[in-house]
């Protein structure tokens, strides 16, 4: 398959009950997959994701008051709890988002009395008595409707969009600012959050990340460029800009170089499905913070340090810059991240044991185990190692989730998805 800038996937997110995963890409266009249900047929089948819409959510546009072009790149999707028969979802681009309803149709109605069967018109003199229209079965449609369009709301790009959990508002943060929501009212937001100086000179962070608590309506999460995380009840204030917690790690005076800023910096925040704590991810390690103690994380996992001595070429072909995303599974008890040739890694929380595996098409036939891989970082290569000069950095997972409530995960290797599942005896 000839591989296309556009169909690079950009985000990836399963709904609430699991059944449904959407992933948006470069070109703008989003595609959901519906899990089969088992049949005694095909006992195996369930667990097979397979294409259940394809719709355009957003177009290339233009700003022509700054001469910018604006990208029809998916930078998230966010599913709303499903209230009847539709799903809804929010995607978003740089600048606007956009509230889509899915819906099916598997009756059509025939017997009109103003309409031809082919929809032609017919003369009304010509109707000499009333017919009541019925339904009739028709083959399954799935159909994709724009229900809210919120725009011209960020001057910056938007990274983060998050659903509350009185699912009524919602939040979407840019690189300076972060504003409220109603899903209902398109014309307005709240400014919540504005770090943006007076003097852009003077700018030292942005917002990389931002989320509503799974639990509590009034409290939400931003981390910065900075490494350090704000926690902000919006109960204290109309405006965030006085945090409630402030979380951050002290650095180690002794390990301190050139990268130490641009490597502290957080690409995601995700609270718990308890609400109890949260992951970070910055671009070596997840970190994993109780909401009760700010000074230092509770855990702290290595995604890939043998790439500490690498930082130098990885600053100059702009990977150092790339921003992996983060994952709990549905119990809390376990994480997932990506990292570059395609792997991606899990951690035990509990056992506090780790795997590294890979997506890829060489060794991902259906029902095929992964095997675990590890990088040899100098000495002598065991025969399954693979050495950390031979990595393709190229190949990068930056974002990947995990089923609710199954250990199902869903991992995306630039323009592949890969699905996999724990092994069914």
């Amino acid at each position: 398959m000839k591989r296309t800038c556009s169909d690079i996937i950009s985000t990836v997110e399963f709904n609430y009950t699991g059944d449904l995963l959407a992933t948006g890409d470069k070109g703008g266009r989003v595609v959901i997959f519906q899990r089969e249900q088992e049949s005694k047929n095909r006992p195996l089948s369930r667990g097979e994701y397979n294409v259940y819409s394809t719709f355009q959510s957003h177009e290339p546009e233009f700003d022509y008051l700054k001469s910018l072009e604006i990208e029809e790149k998916i930078n998230k999707i966010r599913w709303l709890p499903q209230q009847n028969a539709a799903h809804f979802l929010l995607s978003t681009n740089d600048k606007t988002i956009k509230l889509w309803k899915i819906s099916e149709r598997d009756k059509r109605a025939e017997g009109y009395n103003l309409k031809d069967e082919d929809g032609r018109l017919r003369d009304p003199f010509r109707i000499t008595s009333l017919r009541v229209p019925v339904l009739m079965p028709m083959d399954l449609m799935v159909e994709a409707s724009p229900r809210r369009i919120f725009a011209n709301a960020h001057t910056y790009h938007i990274n983060s969009i998050s659903v509350n959990s009185d699912h009524e508002t919602y939040l979407s943060a840019d690189d300076l600012r972060i504003n409220l929501w109603h899903l209902e009212i398109t014309d307005r937001s709240f400014n919540i959050v504005d770090i943006k100086p007076a003097n852009m000179e003077e700018l030292t962070e942005v917002i990389t990340a931002a989320e509503c608590h799974p639990h509590q309506c009034n409290v939400f999460v931003y981390s910065s460029s900075k490494g350090t995380i704000r926690l902000c009840d919006m109960r204290a204030g109309a405006l965030c800009d006085r945090h409630s917690k402030f979380f951050e790690e002290p650095e180690d005076p002794s390990s301190r170089s050139f990268f130490s800023e641009i490597i502290s910096s957080i690409s995601d925040v995700k609270f718990s499905h308890s609400g109890r704590y949260m992951m970070t991810r910055d671009y070596l390690s997840v970190k994993v913070w109780d909401l009760n103690m700010e000074n230092r994380p509770v855990e702290t996992y290595q995604v890939h340090e043998y790439l500490r001595s690498k930082l130098c070429s990885l600053y100059e072909n702009d990977c150092i810059f790339d921003k992996f995303e983060c994952c709990w599974n549905g119990s809390d008890s376990a994480i997932m991240t990506g990292s570059y040739n395609n792997f991606f890694r899990m951690f035990d929380r509990n056992t506090r044991r780790d795997i590294t595996l890979e997506a890829s098409r060489e060794n991902s036939k259906p029902r095929a185990i992964l095997k675990p891989r590890k990088v040899c970082t100098g000495g002598k290569r065991k025969k399954d190692e693979i050495s950390v000069d031979s990595l393709d950095f190229n190949k990068k997972i930056l974002h990947t989730a995990w089923h609710p409530k199954e250990n199902v995960i869903a991992v995306a290797a630039t323009n592949n998805l890969y699905i996999f599942q724990d092994k069914i005896n």
